[in-house]
């Protein structure tokens, strides 16, 4: 069991906005599938920009035609997870080319419903990778370059041979990178030196995993392709004699090629057909990118003709005020009553007993003072204020009334 070292994790995951939930997560994948490692590293997102982020990388076992292999993955777990889904890779080494399908394109980034339709509330990593596990079962993401210049359309998954104690066999040690070797000499007692059985070898006699397009007439490893109804290779042997002619041989022959060739365009036109739907998904996010930037740029317009105009009025208002300030300048004295103008009677009449108001104010200080300072006595004062009071009173009522009559706040 892999040994986790938790304090660790925490700090990897301190910048993420759920590091309690993605923790969890991690240990759980981490405990049951032990080819797997993790770590932080730089991340690049398709617009340049750059993120240190959690990832899992390794590898994942599949079983494919009755054999258990492991797949070499990494899963990127974005600082927001798990809000957002994780970004899945098949990362081959040297010795593997992509198999593009519908699940895996020609950057072999993964694509699965389970990742289109993740749900922060269900989904979690470690289904993740089952589900990417028995997917891969049926379509497997890699296979074997081959010595030779042409790639051979094979899988590459390095069988895992059988024990007698688990279902699995134990994982192949680890590379730096964290993929299993291949070839693994001696893999195990009665296995090849590319770790599959006696015989399991492809036409040019490397150790590829056989599957669909990779038999043929020298495939020694794999049973023979079915014959096509209808063709030659359907005649029955010499009924008379019991012996093979030559006849025979070229129709067996001519069958297993039409039928390899049958299996090469099958697959060919599969691997076009999933670059066709990849390029249509980037095309469709394209298209989504190209409406939003000229979104962004009509929106930039109008506000670029909206700033125009208010500079426009901006200017004049400048204009006004330095021709006003001019004007100033060459006036020697100002009349204070004529300074000040209003534009209705009404107006005029509120200035006037605000003005006075104002004066009656200061006749009470001053009066105040007086009496203070001795100057009158108090009943001099009295009588004064008496005065000034009731008609500060009725200039008081005037103006509020001519604010009612204004229209103005009270």
């Amino acid at each position: 069991m892999n040994k986790v070292d938790e304090g660790a994790l925490s700090r990897m995951l301190s910048s993420y906005w759920d590091p309690t939930t993605t923790k969890k997560d991690v240990i759980n994948a981490l405990r049951i599938y032990h080819g797997l490692q993790h770590r932080v590293e730089e991340y690049v997102f398709n617009d340049g920009s750059t993120k240190m982020l959690l990832n899992l990388h390794g590898t994942i076992p599949v079983k494919f035609k009755g054999n258990t292999y492991n797949i070499p993955i990494c899963i990127w777990l974005m600082d927001t997870y798990p809000k957002n889904a994780p970004i899945c890779y098949v990362k081959p080494t040297p010795d593997m080319r992509i198999k593009v399908s519908s699940f895996v394109d020609f950057n072999g980034k993964i694509y699965l419903p389970y990742l289109h339709e993740w749900d922060p509330r269900n989904a979690d990593l470690l289904d993740l990778i089952q589900i990417m596990s028995v997917t891969f079962g049926d379509v497997p993401p890699v296979y074997s370059k081959g010595p030779d210049t042409y790639p051979k359309q094979q899988p590459y998954m390095p069988p895992m041979p059988p024990t007698t104690s688990t279902p699995y066999m134990q994982p192949y040690p680890q590379q730096p990178g964290g993929f299993p070797p291949y070839p693994v000499p001696g893999a195990g007692p009665g296995y090849n030196g590319y770790g599959q059985p006696p015989g399991a070898q492809g036409a040019s006699g490397q150790g590829y995993l056989p599957y669909a397009g990779a038999g043929g007439a020298g495939g020694g490893g794999m049973p023979p392709y079915p014959p096509v109804p209808g063709s030659i290779s359907s005649t029955p042997l010499n009924q008379g004699t019991g012996t093979i002619t030559e006849e025979h041989i070229r129709a067996s022959l001519i069958s297993a090629v039409e039928d390899k060739l049958k299996r090469r365009v099958h697959e060919k036109v599969n691997q076009c057909q999933a670059e066709i739907q990849t390029l249509k998904r980037t095309q469709m996010e394209l298209n989504e990118g190209q409406t939003k930037i000229q979104d962004i740029m009509t929106r930039l317009q109008r506000d670029e003709q909206e700033l125009t105009k208010s500079i426009t009025v901006l200017k004049d208002k400048e204009k006004e005020l330095e021709r006003a300030l001019e004007s100033i300048e060459q006036v020697d004295t100002i009349d204070v009553d004529e300074a000040v103008t209003t534009t209705a009677p009404l107006y005029k009449q509120l200035l006037n007993a605000y003005a006075e108001e104002a004066a009656i104010e200061d006749a009470t200080y001053f009066i105040g003072e007086a009496l203070r300072s001795g100057v009158i006595d108090l009943e001099v004062f009295l009588k004064q204020i008496r005065q000034l009071s009731r008609k500060q009173f009725m200039l008081r009522a005037l103006m509020q009334k001519c604010r009612q009559k204004a229209g103005l706040i009270a």
